[in-house]
């Protein structure tokens, strides 16, 4: 294709961290991207703001680096429930809390830096087999790329809304200017919601509420069933505006047609209790830009729902446990007893893998222990 003003080797519809990371690999592979978004940077969006050490690692090679001084640094992740709690370190790394607008800013100067042409405020109002139309015109473009989140048009557009699963709860967030208590993202379990706790600063963390009716979302209700999150926000200073979203377990049957392709949330989603959305777009970006080389999308699909499927195993187990408040109970309480074995589920959720659970299962029972390595 010549590339011109009105042309592109590929046009990404959505500048949130999943277009972004898209626009970076195709440009790393050679292509000529264009993204396009009705908001303006940096764009905001209610999440955890807690990335995994994998996630991290994916950022880094794009060649995303963060500044010493971004964020918050912590060591694994922590289950507390009133009567038990147990933490494990991730087996490699720290992840890290940031606030999500200074992660987009990072990501567009990234974007910037590698050649990729940046449209703010340019809505795009549909798309035709070889092009995308803008107020400012038609851009045409050899591929496509969806990644304009859970309510994607270009999903609706090109046909690929059939879901095979959707199940939604909802969420709110808050930021409070306090010193973080913990070096672990902390996960409170109560009978009808949970919190993720993400230090995101020296004197900063993110608490978001997610529940399965909008109820028990409400901070007052909730932390009513959570007295020790409670007690450490007794004195802690709100310092954001209260945010609220929907989060979703969603897959979908097919995630590309022809040349056009979908990405991020606009793909399926993961619920947040995961952790695992940004780690899933980032890894679908890189793959998405491989497909693009090979000139076939069906090569993109087959990675997609491979990278789809422990986040999906985990967060079905995390939600179960979530609706069964008993058993919940009894297994926080056993794994309170046999840390190894929780650390074995945080590795295997991570990417070590089934083999890290299994190998923590056998050594956490003390009945045996393997007599390999790997």
């Amino acid at each position: 294709m010549v590339r011109s003003e009105n042309s592109t080797d590929v046009f990404i519809v959505g500048g949130g961290p999943a277009g972004l990371t898209a626009a970076i690999a195709a440009r790393q592979k050679g292509f000529a991207v264009t993204v396009a978004d009705g908001a303006q940077p940096p764009i905001e969006k209610t999440c955890g703001e807690g990335m995994m050490p994998e996630t991290l690692g994916a950022l880094n090679n794009l060649g995303v680096n963060l500044d010493r001084g971004d964020g918050h640094h912590f060591r694994g992740i922590s289950f507390v429930q009133n009567d038990a709690s147990v933490s494990a370190d991730f087996p490699e790394g720290s992840g890290i809390g940031l606030r999500r607008p200074l992660l987009h800013e990072r990501l567009v100067t990234r974007a910037a830096e590698c050649g990729v042409r940046l449209l703010w405020k340019a809505p795009v109002s549909g798309i035709e087999a070889d092009g995308v139309h803008l107020p400012c015109g038609t851009i045409r473009a050899r591929w496509i790329v969806g990644a304009d989140g859970q309510g994607s048009r270009v999903r609706r557009w090109s046909g690929l809304d059939k879901t095979t699963r959707c199940t939604e709860r909802y969420a709110f967030r808050r930021r409070y200017r306090v010193k973080p208590w913990s070096h672990y993202m902390e996960i409170y379990w109560a009978s009808h919601a949970q919190a993720y706790v993400t230090p995101i600063g020296s004197e900063e963390i993110c608490v978001v509420v997610t529940a399965e009716t909008p109820k028990y979302t409400a901070f007052e209700i909730a932390l009513e069933e959570m007295p020790k999150l409670k007690e450490k926000l007794s004195d802690a200073e709100l310092c954001s505006r209260e945010r609220g979203a929907v989060t979703a377990m969603r897959s979908l049957e097919r995630v590309h047609s022809n040349n056009i392709a979908l990405l991020g949330d606009a793909s399926g989603s993961v619920d947040a209790i995961t952790g695992d959305g940004l780690r899933m777009a980032f890894r679908q970006a890189a793959a998405l830009a491989d497909a693009m080389v090979a000139g076939d999308l069906t090569q993109y699909q087959r990675a997609h729902r491979e990278l789809a499927r422990r986040p999906m195993l985990m967060g079905n187990l995390l939600l179960w446990l979530g609706r069964n408040q008993r058993v919940r109970a009894q297994v926080i309480r056993a794994l309170q007893e046999k840390p190894p074995i929780f650390a074995g589920m945080l590795a295997a959720h991570v990417g070590g893998g089934i083999e890290s659970l299994l190998l923590a299962l056998v050594s956490g029972t003390g009945q045996c222990r393997p007599y390999f390595t790997s």
